[in-house]
């Protein structure tokens, strides 16, 4: 590749990079697999060591993916979280040993298996758990002590300890914890984790800790970060100790003087990935003295000592045998593929989700097709393309009755989804139930999915209104309840008729109205009276409406099955009122903004947050109404029809510029402070 080429292709893959690590690393919503991430690096890696002039200072290439987002406090790591760097050949292992040994004399190797999770710092003094933090950066973290001490394999208090201990470990979701999850998030229609780790990312970071401990989140201690009161001289003595203190240290991990021996190491350490319970997408090898550690140092980013060798993906054909159908909540038809089994990965795969019919027609899929699937580190296997057409094969035809009810299916112009419109479908009734007393609806603690399905096996429930009819017998009556837990639920229930309005609308599931648009429509409709008795044009003049959520919104609220629904809630005593709460106003009181793209520092709903706190509005599409478009990169269309409209694009720094200039006031609203570094940080 020519000078000029090569600087404008690494220009290209630093942006792309920086994109998946913000994805990957802060938003934990990873566009694209980790072999494709790594094939990326490489790719940049490779043009950096030919051309070492396009090499930045901010490079992906010298510096850790991550960084420390703004819901958690800062915490400075005293030794910084370093990466590894990555081999995809045992060639590439036996480079690694032959600079080692250009170093050291007769180097002694540890290996380990590379667990797929999200890496953390775990603080100790005389013995107590005192401070948990995120690698972020690998200098600076996020704050997470709560959110750890909800990891029940996580030693709170530790036997003959050394006076300071800090270790790094791995935090994880086992793939039974990770399918059940999945599971859930598909009965309630959510967007689904992609995979364990992201799902152990998401939920190790979250705001309020009792989401974390709802997901049963585990942990491997693999490293001694720091200690004050003993020495240790090498890794395995230092894996020794922590198991000996109690940590659930790394499951396997042996000593070997030969690159070779460390091979056929690697090579079995991947044949058991079938077998363990967690996800590993490699196996990691490291001098074992500390002493020829210190004479090999380190890169910006990695370690010389170290080097993770990660297992190829795999991807495989086998034949679509059959199409079945999945009625969700709100009456979303997904077909689902099943397949012959075949191994990937180390697990055996049968099913994936095909998405929808254009999908499959997109694809060319027949039953009875040979195609190619694919589980590159990914629990959630996915169709990558057709591989052959067979003779046997039948073109697919989409059902044109709900398979569960037998009502017609529909599906609008503008949707690639096809609906039963049937209400009363007994499909969609469990999966209606789940998000009723979801969190951010009726909030009903204790009663999840287990429960839910015995209660409407034994047709104790049949609609919403019936769990405020249940008594203590019924619940005790159900497996694994007793009288206690019965009681429990029971108060549960009852507190939850308290609960404010637009939590209630937002439970019903009404297509097109999410917890947002509940929000809004409570703030100027104060009654359900009013709601009910509201008209398209009425919907329209709330800020934030559009046509197609305004007319879902009156079409629901006349439907004789709500009326019936609404009369007997009330009848059973749930007030259904709306807040009181008023905004106290705030720099961006009567604005309206839409946000758009890839911003450099915030999550799109991070920087909404941020609107909100400050009496601003945000709606998804622009208008003549909106008064800023927040764009980051790879705004598209919306940036397009802004610039025709006249609305004034601004961008994060001019957001952050004008929170400065105007600070707001009150208890809740976004202040603007420096780190300690002089940069700006916003505080909610």
């Amino acid at each position: 590749m020519l000078f000029d080429d090569a600087k404008l292709r690494a220009k290209e893959l630093r942006e792309l990079i920086n994109y998946h690590n913000n994805r990957y690393y802060n938003e934990d919503s990873p566009e694209i697999s980790d072999y494709e991430y790594d094939m990326l690096l490489r790719e940049l890696e490779n043009i950096e060591d030919r051309y070492p002039e396009l090499q930045t200072e901010d490079s992906p290439t010298v510096r850790v993916g991550g960084k420390r987002g703004e819901k958690f406090s800062e915490v400075i790591h005293k030794v910084p979280m370093m990466s590894l760097h990555d081999s995809f050949s045992y060639d590439e292992l036996r480079d690694f040993d032959r600079k080692v040994r250009e170093v050291v004399e007769n180097p002694t190797y540890v290996v380990e298996p590379k667990f797929d999770g999200l890496s953390v710092s775990c603080e100790y003094e005389n013995g107590v758990f005192t401070r948990g933090s995120t690698r972020g950066d690998g200098v600076a973290g996020e704050d997470v002590t709560e959110n750890l001490l909800t990891i029940q394999s996580l030693p709170k208090k530790l036997r003959n300890a050394p006076e300071y201990l800090e270790v790094r470990g791995e935090v994880y979701m086992s793939f039974e914890t990770f399918e059940r999850l999945v599971e859930e998030q598909l009965d309630r229609e959510e967007k689904p984790f992609k995979n364990p780790r992201n799902a152990a990312a998401g939920s190790l970071r979250q705001k309020d800790s009792r989401v974390t401990a709802e997901r049963s989140l585990d942990i491997f201690v693999f490293n001694i970060q720091d200690i004050k009161g003993k020495e240790i001289k090498s890794h395995k003595e230092g894996l020794d100790f922590l198991k000996d203190l109690g940590f659930p240290a790394a499951p396997f991990y042996n000593t070997y003087t030969d690159i070779e021996d460390v091979i056929i190491e690697i090579e079995r350490i991947g044949s058991l990935r079938g077998e363990l319970p967690y996800g590993i997408d490699g196996a990691v090898v490291k001098i074992d003295d500390f002493s020829q550690r210190e004479l090999l140092g380190n890169t910006a980013k990695f370690p010389k000592w170290a080097e993770a060798y990660k297992y190829p993906p795999e991807e495989k054909p086998t034949k679509l045998i059959d199409i079945e159908f999945n009625v969700g909540r709100t009456g979303a038809v997904t077909p689902v593929g099943i397949f012959e089994p075949v191994l990937l990965a180390g697990t055996t795969v049968s099913r994936a989700v095909l998405h929808n019919e254009d999908f499959i027609r997109e694809k060319d899929i027949k039953i009875g097709d040979t195609v190619i699937i694919r589980k590159a580190g990914e629990i959630i296997p996915e169709v990558v393309s057709l591989y052959a057409h067979n003779e046997d094969s039948i073109p697919f035809e989409f059902p044109k009755n709900c398979p569960s009810c037998g009502n017609a299916l529909t599906r609008e112009n503008d949707e690639a989804v096809i609906r039963c419109s049937n209400t009363d479908c007994p499909a969609q009734l469990m999966r209606h139930l789940i998000h009723f007393v979801s969190r951010d609806a009726m909030d009903i603690d204790g009663l999840g999915p287990a429960v839910l399905k015995q209660l409407v096996e034994k047709e104790l429930v049949k609609s919403p209104s019936d769990l405020y009819r249940l008594k203590i017998e019924d619940i005790a009556s159900l497996e694994r309840m007793g009288q206690k837990s019965a009681s429990n639920l029971i108060s549960a229930i009852e507190k939850s008729k308290d609960r404010e309005l637009y939590r209630l609308i937002f439970a019903l599931g009404i297509r097109h109205i999410g917890q947002k648009a509940a929000k809004l429509m409570c703030g100027k409709i104060n009654t359900i009276e009013d709601i009910l008795a509201a008209k398209p044009e009425d919907y329209l003049k709330i800020d934030g409406f559009g046509e197609i959520m305004a007319q879902s919104a009156a079409e629901y609220f006349s439907l004789s099955g709500t009326l019936s629904l609404i009369d007997e809630l009330k009848a059973l005593g749930l007030t259904m009122r709306a807040s009181e709460e008023k905004s106290e106003g705030g720099i961006f009181e009567g604005k309206t903004f839409v946000l758009t793209g890839t911003l450099p520092t915030y999550t799109r709903k991070e920087a909404t947050e941020i609107i909100e706190a400050n009496g601003g509005k945000t709606t998804s599409s622009v208008s003549k109404n909106t008064d800023y478009l927040l764009a980051g990169e790879e705004a598209g269309s919306k940036l397009t029809k802004a610039q025709s409209l006249g609305v004034t694009v601004i961008s994060e720094a001019d957001l952050l510029s004008m929170i400065a200039k105007t600070p707001a006031s009150g208890e809740d609203k976004a202040t603007l402070t420096t780190d300690q570094n002089g940069e700006p940080m916003l505080l909610i």
